[in-house]
């Protein structure tokens, strides 16, 4: 089999987690190769056209999820991002939070900062970054399976149109979403799910222009008139998906409806949600063109190249993230970044770099919506920010592993933590 690169870190799989290990991975200055299945960086963020990306403050407005997170941001163009004034962050004020909540920006009456964004321009300066730091780029690749040599990844094995081909790393950085590398390395994953939210559902989203999203603001607000057309929905299209606003006012984002009873790592399951959720676009398309205020010249954008996966399997790492120690305030000794938490009764939530790390394969690192956490813990680790936020702690920790040469298990935390703190990375829950 040909080695198409030897590097130090090997990261695979391009969205959130994906691209921020790579980037500081490479800006510590070890040579580094991301792969991605697609054409495209940013996953779910991008080609899945979650646009909306989520909360990135706390109940009292302040800003936790910084970083690579905060830097991919600020680099879009003003008319590529839409969310609150940081001076309004944490705002409890009744005009603030109704102008946002429609845009969601705004829960438990409280202003938040997680804006909406435009996918391609995100895709422009995720790459932009990612070069600039000086990584490597294998787009149109993906893996399937890793070469394991007394306890280590040696390799990882790509297929591609030129057929299969091999890559070389001294650490590997699972972040495929699915836990596809550290399976197939014989780590233990697990996959249940909390059965009350929609967490485990899957579906395609898509976009509409033409639309005119203040009229349809105005029209949600009216209750009885929204339960109508709700009801009406739902005889003429079964599951029904209400739209989110965009990052402008002619744009509206349909992330659903939501399919459930499907596994994400089933190629017939994944086929059948594909053309679920076409026809229902389509059927969505036109009912809201007839009936729903601000839809009358809607047509259809584009439809999200990436399938909508919000969980499939989970590592089974050195700590698990439980949601009985958030909720009690626990802090880690060994964290890499802090989380909000799901609301404003509970504290922020302490993120440890246990969870990232599996029991078995020593030059292995796990990062994005897999780590290693319990059903609950999972409904907000798997969103973009906590992505960002985990993959930039193990890309750096794996580029540190390599300079000190030891393995990522036995990395001395506190220099990982000072680097991190260099980056910008908010600790001390």
């Amino acid at each position: 089999m040909p080695v198409q690169a030897e590097c130090d870190v090997l990261v695979v799989g391009g969205g959130p987690a994906g691209t921020a290990a790579a980037i500081a991975a490479a800006r510590l200055g070890v040579k580094v190769v991301l792969a991605e299945r697609y054409g495209h960086l940013g996953g779910l963020a991008t080609g899945g056209l979650v646009i909306w990306i989520d909360r990135m403050t706390d109940w009292q407005g302040r800003h936790v999820i910084r970083g690579l997170a905060e830097e991919l941001l600020a680099r879009l163009p003003a008319d590529a991002i839409d969310g609150p004034a940081p001076a309004i962050w944490g705002s409890r004020e009744a005009a603030d939070v109704g102008h946002w909540a429609p845009r969601s920006n705004a829960f438990h009456d409280i202003v938040t900062w997680a804006p909406n964004i435009d996918p391609e321009w995100l895709k422009a300066v995720t790459l932009a970054t990612l070069r600039e730091a000086g990584a490597n780029l294998l787009l149109h690749a993906g893996a399937s399976n890793p070469i394991v040599e007394d306890g280590r990844i040696a390799a990882v094995v790509f297929e591609s149109k030129q057929g299969r081909f091999a890559v070389t790393a001294r650490v590997v950085v699972d972040t495929t979403g699915d836990g596809d590398l550290f399976v197939r390395a014989g780590e233990t994953s697990q996959d249940d799910i909390a059965p009350s939210n929609m967490h485990h559902c899957m579906n395609t989203a898509w976009l509409f222009g033409g639309v005119d999203t203040e009229r349809w603001i105005a029209f949600k607000a009216d209750r009885e008139a929204l339960a109508a057309f709700t009801t009406q929905a739902r005889r003429t299209l079964g599951p029904i998906q209400l739209p989110m606003a965009a990052w402008r006012n002619d744009v509206i984002v349909f992330m659903g409806p939501r399919f459930a009873g499907y596994d994400a790592t089933d190629v017939a399951d994944l086929t059948e949600v594909e053309l679920r959720s076409h026809d229902t676009k389509l059927a969505h398309l036109d009912f809201f063109r007839r009936h729903a205020p601000g839809f009358e010249n809607a047509w259809l954008m584009l439809t999200a190249p990436q399938i909508g996966v919000r969980h499939s399997r989970r590592l089974v790492g050195r700590k698990v993230m439980r949601s009985d120690d958030w909720k009690a305030g626990l802090r880690h000794n060994d964290e890499v970044g802090v989380s909000p938490s799901l609301g404003p009764k509970f504290p922020n939530v302490s993120i440890p770099y246990g969870a990232l790390l599996p029991r078995g394969i020593a030059n292995l690192l796990a990062a994005g919506r897999h780590i290693s956490t319990d059903a609950v813990s999972h409904t907000f680790m798997r969103e973009i920010p906590q992505c960002w936020v985990t993959g930039q702690a193990a890309g750096t920790a794996a580029a540190l592993s390599v300079r000190h040469g030891t393995t990522p298990g036995d990395l001395d935390i506190g220099r990982l933590q000072q680097s991190l703190l260099d980056q910008n990375v908010p600790l001390g829950a």
